[in-house]
């Protein structure tokens, strides 16, 4: 008996060796659980790409700090105060009579011009601080329209209680440190300066700054008059305009290549031009097509909501590819593992888990490379600098695992066509999910194709 046990016990370890290599389930199971630990590194990745995706937030936010911010224009407004009376009756202990008392209040009406032309010839450029681009701009705006005779009556205010001589004009606006002209307004050919309002007690708040003339000529107010005013800014990323006009137009040109049209309102069709130089936009905007009034008392509300414009698009995001490539990586990894499985199990060539992990490993070094040369150049050259590399890496690997050339070119070739097809699946927006899901119906037919010869009973 305990010879028997000698000779049997060092036998246990070579049948489950045999097993690892003989065993198609084995094999199956062991890929599986390289796949799973691959999986660790690729999530590093991703979190690598997120924190320069980040970085490339903070210096593009720098350089539109240091150049100029966005850039929002809200007005010009009239602003005219009337008077309101109260009475008070307070009771008299001394002649036991109860005495009235008229207290005058002091309240305002916002008025928003009949007509609002908005031209705006936009030079725009990039940026750059180290590797990172921002779009900015000079934007020379020129701002014209008219006011219609004031009337107040419809709001039981009388002529004689609107204080004319004390009314003013407002106009707000973001990235005041990017206007590089004097802010003036002229209303019928009379100029009027702008400065910075920091009143504590301003009736229109919000995080628009307000800037207030002095007061205006009263006679001219009670009729119908003209201004003009234009603002030179140095801004970033977009510009936008709240369409207080009764009739609001504004047409805006720039030689920006890619424009993004934001807001609520869209640019005319029939006047649009955008080319490889630059475009050329118009809009139009009626009344009945926004949903506030002309003319507001006491305070002003909050219209950012109906603010329209232009974003000045940097096109080429090198990390949101990037990171759309990398949501790809475990399709990659499964794909390249499944291709050395099926050559393994077809050939009866050993394959080592250590030469799997290798070529893993191999396939996670496309991201970094991807990465790190895209800062330095566009996505394209650093796609197929990276491609190219892991390609030729890895079939130069297999070629000494495998032990001739016909199966390492064949990898070779699977991993082009691979690496290709998700290139063209990522630059796609509105398609992205058709030609994904049919590239990977043909991959899947592939394979049963192939793996229809694989006895998998003897596994």
């Amino acid at each position: 008996m305990e010879n028997t046990e000698k000779q049997n016990t060092p036998n246990q370890p070579n049948k489950f060796g045999n097993w690892l290599k003989t065993s198609i389930t084995a094999r199956m199971i062991i890929v599986g659980i390289l796949v799973m630990i691959l999986l660790i590194p690729l999530t590093y990745v991703n979190i690598l790409i997120e924190e320069r995706a980040y970085r490339q937030q903070d210096v593009v936010k720098e350089i539109n700090n240091k150049w100029g911010n966005e850039v929002t224009m809200y007005g010009p407004i009239l602003k005219l105060p009337y008077k309101t009376y109260s009475e008070t009756s307070t009771f008299n202990e001394k002649t036991k009579a109860y005495i009235k008392e008229t207290k005058t209040h002091i309240n305002y009406a916002y008025i928003f011009p009949e007509t609002l032309s908005t031209n705006a010839n936009v030079k725009s450029k990039s940026l750059h601080l180290g590797n990172f681009e921002s779009a900015v701009f000079t934007s020379k705006i020129r701002l014209n329209g008219r006011f219609n005779t004031i009337d107040l009556s419809s709001k039981d205010i009388k002529q004689e209680d609107i204080m004319w001589n004390k009314a003013s004009m407002l106009f707000k606006t973001t990235n005041l440190k990017g206007i590089k002209t004097e802010m003036e307004i002229k209303l019928n050919g009379n100029s009027y300066p702008f400065e910075t309002n920091f009143s504590e007690n301003n009736n229109y708040k919000n995080h628009l700054d307000e800037l207030e003339t002095g007061f205006l000529n009263e006679v001219m107010l009670k009729n119908t008059f003209k201004y003009d005013m234009n603002i030179t800014y140095d801004g970033s990323e977009q510009i936008k305009l709240i369409p207080v006009g009764k009739t609001t137009v504004m047409s805006m040109d720039s030689n920006w290549a890619d424009p993004g049209f934001i807001g609520n309102y869209s640019p005319n069709d029939e006047t649009r031009s955008i080319t490889k130089d630059g475009f050329k936009v118009d809009w139009k905007v009626l009344s009945i097509n926004r949903a506030f009034s002309n003319m507001y008392f006491n305070k002003i509300p909050n219209l950012n909501q109906f603010a329209f414009g232009t974003k000045f698009v940097v096109l080429v995001d090198e990390y949101q590819k990037s990171e759309r490539s990398a949501k790809y990586g475990f399709l990659v990894i499964g794909l390249t593992f499944l291709l050395f499985f099926l050559i393994q199990t077809l050939s009866k060539i050993h394959i080592h888990p250590f030469q799997y992990l290798m070529i893993g490993l191999a396939l996670i070094m496309f991201y970094t490379l991807l990465v790190s040369i895209s800062e330095h150049s566009n996505f394209l050259k650093a796609y197929l600098i990276a491609g190219v590399s892991v390609v030729l890496l890895i079939t130069l690997y297999s070629k000494s695992i495998l032990k001739n050339i016909k199966f390492p070119a064949f990898i070779g070739i699977s991993l082009t066509a691979l690496y290709a097809f998700i290139y063209v699946v990522i630059q796609l927006e509105n398609y992205a999910l058709l030609v994904g899901s049919i590239g990977l119906f043909i991959i899947l037919a592939i394979v049963m194709y192939v793996s229809r010869k694989i006895d998998w009973h003897n596994g």
